[in-house]
């Protein structure tokens, strides 16, 4: 229990790779300043060391204007705000008439309906007493009347004259409702911030006389809006608008900073329209209601039905106020510094390029990195003869070494210890030793495979084996065996060079030292020499044509040999 309570007093750490060169040191803080720079302007332009607090608002409009039209059926009309403004449809909206259907003179009692599929009859029969539905005009009586010279609709109980008529005329008989004007007033606060005294798009500045004399085209803070001026801004005509009518948004954005040094809140508005416009893309386009003024003649209760085509103006309120917040900004520094990898990535990315030296690629990534292999798989190191690099291969247990294709090939790193021993041995051995030539470039011909050898080797020197990652020749492709080199001899088995190796490791050792171990010493002085440092996590191995000479010139003494045992 004590040693887990320990663990929790220990600290760990990164391990870093420190590389001393300037240009990767210039580049780094170059990168660093480009992200620094990107980092404050992006923190100024969207102002992200501010806490925001969303608007809170409340609308109300005043309209002005007045018009006389031509209306069929009752002459010259006036209308003055209170005709031509109808009922708010929404919360923050205001209606205008634009163009009627009136039918004039309606009083209860029994008339022919308006022709329809359903509603011609023949006879009585064709009518149902009491029925009706979302498009009558009233409930059937069960007669079949005349409606006109030529055909016959079934009677119904409604206000008489029935509304004949369903397209609205062109052009808008309320045309003139384009030079009407609008007061928006708009009150907002933010209480987040205890910002509660009300502030409104009519600024303190803004009396009565600026009022009365602004105009959008020069100040564009001005709360006058001309309805006209308003439709032409989203993008619309108001002569076609107009006829059937449709809905036009009205949004004003506050976007404000309540910084002491920096403060600044005003409104911005714009202008779209809120509607499907295309009459053909849509079913009953544009917006209407109906309405009636009603009087009395003789006793008799009669109405006036309007059917009112109109614009609605739809207020949108949107905004945002931002001030300075310490626990914002430090917020905002933490979730940007993680943007400075960007600068190890591609620092990283570029020493893996073609921009550097491959024995310069494989030193870092060997510093940087350290690879572990997993337990069920067996990474194995090897070399031929006639080939200057080293191959990782998996181990198989169906197909031969020899066979096996590479993971990966890497550049052979010396081991400079083993050769400068071999040097300082070699002057003993005698003369300088020479190749032995190879077809092609001497006179000595390639030696030929032993009768019965197995069929992966390509030197004539292995001899068979029962397992498959002990069958490895010295050569990828046929030629003369590593063994028949003058070098292998004074490398590998000699044994004044393998003595004075296990006494350089057990200086008091027995100075010949063991069978055993001269044979182990020798495998080692081959790896060395041929495979140099192995990658780690790796096993090397030495080809079956170079153990069988090792072991013949340093047997074991009860002939058993434990072979090929990778890790």
């Amino acid at each position: 229990m004590s040693c887990r309570l320990l663990t929790l007093c220990q600290y760990e750490t990164n391990k870093l790779v420190r590389i001393n060169s300037v240009r990767l040191g210039s580049l780094k803080w170059t990168l660093n300043v480009v992200i620094l720079m990107f980092i404050c302007i992006m923190m100024l332009w969207n102002k992200q060391y501010q806490e925001l607090d969303p608007v809170v608002s409340s609308v109300t409009a005043k309209l002005k204007g007045v018009a006389l039209t031509q209306v069929p059926g009752l002459g010259d009309v006036v209308w003055d705000v209170v005709d031509y403004s109808g009922p708010a449809q929404e919360k923050n909206s205001f209606f205008v008439v634009t163009n009627v259907i009136i039918t004039k003179n309606q009083k209860q009692g029994k008339c022919a309906e308006v022709p329809r599929e359903d509603k011609v009859c023949r006879m009585d029969n064709d009518c149902t007493k009491g029925a009706w539905d979302q498009h009558s005009h009233g409930v059937q009586t069960g007669a079949c009347v005349k409606f006109d010279g030529r055909r016959k609709t079934c009677e119904v109980s409604a206000w008489c004259p029935v509304e004949t008529r369903s397209k609205p005329p062109r052009p808008a008989l309320l045309a003139a409702a384009e030079n009407f004007t609008v007061l928006v007033k708009n009150n907002i606060r933010f209480p987040a911030f205890n910002y509660v005294s009300l502030r409104r798009n009519i600024l303190p500045q803004m009396n009565d006389a600026y009022l009365r004399g602004c105009h959008r085209g020069d100040d564009a803070l001005c709360p006058i809006f001309r309805l006209g001026d308003i439709v032409h801004q989203a993008r619309e005509d108001f002569a076609v608008l107009a006829v059937e009518g449709g809905v036009i948004g009205i949004q004003i954005n506050w976007d404000c900073n309540l910084d002491r040094l920096m403060e600044r809140c005003l409104p911005k508005y714009s202008f779209r329209r809120l509607d499907e416009k295309e009459s053909n893309r849509t079913l009953y386009p544009g917006l209407n209601f109906r309405f009636a003024r009603y009087h009395s003649e003789n006793g008799v209760e009669m109405r006036t039905l309007y059917k009112a085509f109109g614009i609605r103006f739809d207020v949108m309120v949107f905004g945002k106020a931002g001030k300075f917040s310490f626990i914002q900004l430090v917020v905002y520094i933490g979730s940007t510094l993680s943007y400075y990898a960007l600068t190890t990535i591609f620092i990283d990315w570029l020493i893996g390029t073609s921009c550097y030296k491959m024995e310069a690629r494989q030193n870092y990534s060997e510093r940087k990195v350290e690879s572990v292999q997993d337990k069920q798989q067996c990474i194995l190191s090897v070399s031929f003869v006639d080939e200057d690099q080293l191959r990782l291969v998996r181990k198989s247990r169906k197909k031969s070494l020899q066979n096996v294709k590479p993971l990966s090939v890497l550049p052979r790193k010396e081991n400079n210890g083993s050769h400068l021993r071999a040097m300082l041995e070699l002057p003993k051995q005698g003369s300088t030793p020479k190749l032995t030539p190879v077809n092609g470039h001497g006179s000595k011909p390639l030696p030929q495979p032993r009768p019965g050898g197995p069929a992966w080797c390509l030197c004539g020197g292995c001899s068979s084996t029962p397992l498959h990652q002990e069958e490895l020749c010295c050569r990828r492709s046929r030629g003369p065996c590593i063994t028949s080199s003058p070098l292998f001899h004074p490398l590998v088995l000699s044994r004044p060079l393998l003595e004075a190796l296990l006494r350089y490791r057990h200086p008091l050792g027995d100075p010949a030292g063991s069978t055993d171990a001269l044979r182990h010493c020798a495998y080692e002085q081959y790896i060395a020499w041929r495979l140099g440092v192995p990658p780690a996590d790796s096993h090397p191995v030495v080809p079956r044509c170079c153990v069988d000479k090792i072991r013949a010139e340093f047997p074991s003494l009860d002939g058993d040999y434990q072979g090929f045992k990778p890790r």
